[in-house]
């Protein structure tokens, strides 16, 4: 009787305190890591070796592939194409104007990208296909970024395949190409005049440490458009009388 009471009397209490009041256990769950969030937890160096610590170093650095760059919008896959497009384009070599623009369309790209992503190592691989086309763009500007990227590779990316190159290139010796802006062709002397003795052409100055030699192309001179004959007198506005029968001054006006 008196357990059948004890147990009566436990099972009010129970039923009379809230349940507000009783403690909730409950498991709280780890919060999950944010992707791209790497200023609060270093994802990488949970990796166990050297290499996959390199690698996802690398991963985290890249551009997304669905990323665009520059005023055409061009992802990194797509300037490598400009760029390798451009190399069968401009064969030995191009100043055609529209290949020109392409070109300098996905190189804006290219720095809008590596400013963005300045660790990404797929850059390396875009400055030296950069390389191997606006070399063959006979133009000052090209000329002077392909002298540009020829050098950060070597100082950037040195240990690289594509350093590598781009330093043996430079210690061969570099030279850059571009056209000078053509020149009305001379004046064709009158029969019996000799034209005055023109010196020789100096020699070019050796370039300066760290800058490549230039070869500056003349290209053939422009002859000047022939002005038109003006002349003498101002002809009148209205019909000229040449151009009608003309009158015959033996003819006699007849009477009748």
């Amino acid at each position: 009787m008196c357990s059948f009471t004890l147990a009566l009397a436990s099972s009010i209490l129970v039923f009379a305190i809230p349940q507000s009041a009783t403690p909730a256990v409950v498991a709280t769950p780890k919060p999950a890591a944010t992707p791209g969030n790497a200023s609060t937890k270093n994802v990488c160096g949970e990796t166990k070796s050297k290499w996959a610590h390199l690698k996802c170093e690398e991963f985290n650095s890249s551009a997304p592939g669905d990323e665009y760059f520059g005023r055409m919008k061009m992802s990194y896959l797509g300037i490598d194409n400009t760029y390798k497009d451009g190399v069968v384009s401009a064969g030995a070599y191009t100043t055609d104007p529209h290949l020109i623009a392409k070109l300098d369309f996905a190189t804006e790209a290219l720095r809008r990208w590596a400013a963005k992503y300045p660790n990404d190592p797929e850059l390396a691989r875009s400055y030296y296909l950069a390389v191997q086309v606006l070399r063959k763009v006979y133009a000052q500007p090209e000329q002077q970024v392909t002298w540009e990227f020829m050098h950060l590779l070597v100082v950037k990316y040195g240990n690289t395949y594509f350093g590598k190159t781009e330093k043996a290139a430079i210690a061969q010796g570099y030279t850059e190409h571009w056209f000078a802006l053509p020149q009305l062709c001379p004046t064709p002397l009158p029969l019996g005049v000799l034209s005055e003795a023109t010196p020789n052409a100096t020699p070019a100055a050796s370039p300066a440490p760290g800058h490549p030699n230039v070869d500056l192309i003349t290209p053939p001179c422009v002859q000047p458009s022939p002005v038109p004959d003006q002349p003498d007198t101002l002809m009148p506005l209205g019909p000229s009388p040449a151009l009608g029968p003309s009158p015959n001054p033996r003819a006699t006006k007849s009477v009748t």
